[in-house]
């Protein structure tokens, strides 16, 4: 069978596409707003990727491209951008990066490939995201979808992090009937660790510059202030271990403040907690080195999302990090690629239309929430 055609939008920097290509799927056609992230998506997946802002291009303007440019589609999948979903955010309960979900899956249900899959954060299939989830939900049911949903967590597929995301893969319903999620490769009592990971990595240049042999590694200057009050942090440790005398003002006066992973060290023999778009601060989470007094670096960082070292992050510090904080783990895309690859190689050895089915290509043409005409 030739390589499953895969389009990935909202792609970042091709983490997603990444895994898929791992798991048997050809890249064919991916979209980002962010030009750096393009910029790496381009250097190690391939020039494939447009500089696009899905949010505001028509959706039949985006369907017709990408028939134009790639043909029949077998799996659409991305990652609309979640901040609007995040536990993290602040503000009012409504985002406009929200309705991305629902944008992502006229785009998708217009292609009609054969198989969608949307990744996001757990909040999504919670109260916040009923709204919008009932109106993809609905989209792919009147397109002829069959789909189901689950939350995982990425160290379950061998990535050094406790990450959990919420997946829904959708089947066209003359394809086959359902899509099974893979079983986790890994349990608790193994999970990968952060000494797993990085362990073998040496130190980075104490003079700010990339380590010769390893691409994005790099010391991130931190303040002495910051160094002195890391210095009193163990590993595994936080904020609560800096000496009063040296804590913020607003650390001092609240205690009970529930971002207690802050000024953190990661555990060497545990998973890393959440890599976000701020790993490079560990004035924002637990992202200080178990054992020295440093943030992690990109390449730790990028390490502990599963990303090979020959994969090179292109961009400023601070985008660098929230292009590896932003992506979809590729261990856990391969996982959840091969297992859609066997799903649909499947049913290429089935008939194409079980009894009592209509094919959906026999069916009339429709029109998905956006207008997008959904049969070709």
């Amino acid at each position: 069978m030739i390589d499953l055609k895969l389009v990935d939008l909202f792609s970042g920097a091709g983490g997603l596409s990444l895994g898929f290509k791992q798991a048997g799927f050809k890249p064919s056609f991916a979209a980002d707003f962010d030009p750096y992230a393009c910029a790496t998506y381009s250097a190690n997946l391939g020039s494939h990727i447009r500089q696009m802002d899905l949010s505001v291009m028509q959706p039949s303007e985006v369907v017709s491209l990408i028939r134009t440019h790639v043909g029949d589609v077998d799996v659409v999948a991305g990652g609309p951008p979640c901040q609007g979903w995040s536990i993290q955010r602040r503000g009012a309960a409504s985002d406009i990066r929200n309705d991305l979900t629902v944008r992502f899956a006229a785009i998708a249900t217009g292609i009609l490939p054969k198989a969608i899959v949307m990744e996001n954060v757990p909040t999504l299939f919670g109260k916040r995201g009923q709204h919008h989830l009932q109106v993809v939900e609905r989209m792919l049911e009147e397109t002829g979808y069959n789909y189901t949903k689950r939350v995982v967590d990425a160290a379950s597929f061998g990535v050094p992090q406790s990450r959990r995301r919420a997946v829904l893969v959708a089947i066209r319903g003359d394809v086959s009937e359902h899509f099974l999620f893979p079983e986790p490769t890994h349990e608790p009592a193994n999970f990968r660790t952060v000494r797993q990971a990085i362990g073998d990595l040496p130190s980075p240049p104490h003079d700010g510059s990339e380590h010769p042999r390893f691409r994005n590694h790099r010391l991130v200057l931190v303040s002495k202030s910051n160094l002195e009050r890391l210095s009193y942090v163990p590993e595994g440790g936080g904020r609560l271990d800096v000496p009063k005398a040296l804590q913020l003002r607003c650390h001092r006066n609240d205690n009970g403040h529930r971002h207690l992973d802050v000024y953190g060290r990661l555990w060497w023999d545990r998973p890393a907690g959440t890599i976000t778009a701020m790993f490079d601060n560990f004035t924002r989470g637990r992202f200080a080195h178990p054992a020295e007094n440093r943030n992690i670096t990109a390449r730790e960082g990028a390490r502990l999302q599963s990303f090979p070292d020959e994969f090179v992050f292109v961009g400023p510090k601070k985008d660098v990090a929230r292009q590896i904080g932003n992506a979809v783990a590729p261990a856990m895309a391969k996982a959840i690629g091969k297992a859609l690859a066997e799903t649909l190689r499947d049913a290429e050895r089935l008939p194409q239309v079980r009894q009592g089915q209509l094919a959906i290509r026999q069916q009339p043409s429709r029109r998905n929430a956006y207008g997008v005409q959904t049969t070709a």
